[in-house]
């Protein structure tokens, strides 16, 4: 299991969704020189995160669970490609959140170095379909042989 690389690649995909729970996505300064900064857990003034935490704790518990299914590949490459979907969802629910936060609170919004980690875990994510492709070919090149 851990002998193949993309079980490193959805390893890193965990990593990177486990850190992002807790570092700052975005940061508002609000026209009175107030700084807030949002995370997946909430931020001090916007209530109501529930769909940024859920798509920022589904990231890495479809990774792990993508770990275990080694033995189902195509099931694997399955739920890789839905985890993808999960990390551009991520963006259009940070989106939202932008806009609402800039409506209610009529702050300037900037956004950290964190909130490129869903990319990243989207490109790792693809790396791990791709090579897991390759070896479901490469096993039903073996069968076809015997």
């Amino acid at each position: 299991m851990i002998q193949r690389i993309q079980t490193l690649y959805l390893l890193a995909v965990v990593a990177l969704g486990i850190a992002l729970i807790w570092l700052p996505v975005l940061q508002f300064t609000t026209p009175d020189g107030q700084l807030y900064s949002l995370t997946a857990l909430g931020g001090a003034p916007l209530q109501g995160l529930w769909g940024l935490t859920l798509t920022t704790i589904l990231i890495p518990l479809m990774a792990l669970i993508d770990i275990f299914l080694f033995k189902k590949r195509l099931l694997q490459a399955r739920l890789n490609i839905f985890s993808v979907m999960l990390c551009l969802g991520y963006y259009g629910v940070l989106a939202i959140y932008i806009w609402l936060a800039k409506m209610t609170l009529t702050a300037d919004w900037y956004i950290t170095v964190w909130a490129s980690f869903p990319l990243i875990s989207l490109v790792l994510t693809l790396m791990a379909t791709r090579r897991i492709l390759k070896d479901e070919a490469l096993v039903r090149a073996a069968d076809r042989i015997r």
